[in-house]
């Protein structure tokens, strides 16, 4: 099997804190649709130096309408919750591990149109008392090629997901993709926004040609 996570997968005491887009460069990082835990699906993600940097572990089952995206060593950082009675895929995300009272700081659901559209999702930012905002991002792409940008409310792309090139001779399936943020995007959002695709879209992987 391709080596696909170089350093520990799990730290077994506290690492220091790993920035991530905080420089000039994008970050590039690597997206495992697998768990480090046994008997548990997830997410495993890891920077361009092999560190471990995010996690979803609690992702089962019983739990598919919450999902907690967890640090290296496995600090809360956004929860997403669907939300009910609604006619259309939506859900909210909280700061943290959110108790059911917490507002949630973002809103997000898929674009619905009866004419064919490149659009995925829309992620809206909650304004006070949970309120949405002006602001918006939108998701355009295919979630099944592995081929997705995330644009701000001016249309500059702020994060992308891509295919993930093989190595020598051996390639990776879409289980294994990049996540590529910009400098002045927060990654962790980014992550959120591919768990949220994950559970609109499947995981089912389309294939190239060529």
């Amino acid at each position: 099997m391709t080596k696909i996570y170089p350093n520990s997968p799990l730290p077994e005491s506290p690492v220091p804190s790993i920035s991530i887009g905080a420089g000039e460069e994008p970050a590039n990082l690597t997206v495992w649709r697998k768990s480090l835990l046994f008997n548990c699906s997830g997410f495993t993600v890891y920077d361009a130096k092999g560190n471990l940097v995010y996690r979803v572990d609690n992702y089962s089952s019983s739990s598919l309408n919450e999902i907690v995206l967890m640090d290296a060593i496995g600090k809360p950082l956004f929860t997403i919750r669907r939300k009910r009675f609604t006619l259309t895929d939506q859900w909210n995300i909280y700061k943290g591990e959110a108790a059911v009272a917490t507002k949630p700081v973002f809103s997000a659901r898929k674009h619905v149109a009866l004419v064919q559209s490149k659009s995925l999702a829309h992620v809206i930012p909650c304004g006070v008392a949970g309120k949405l905002a002006e602001a918006i991002y939108d998701v355009e792409g295919s979630f099944s090629q592995r081929s997705c940008v995330v644009y701000d409310e001016r249309h500059k792309p702020v994060a992308e997901i891509q295919r993930k090139k093989a190595v020598g001779t051996v390639g990776f399936d879409g289980d294994v993709f990049r996540l590529v943020v910009q400098p002045d995007f927060d990654a962790s959002l980014a992550m959120a926004v591919v768990i949220l695709l994950e559970r609109m879209f499947g995981s089912r992987v389309a294939s190239i040609k060529g």
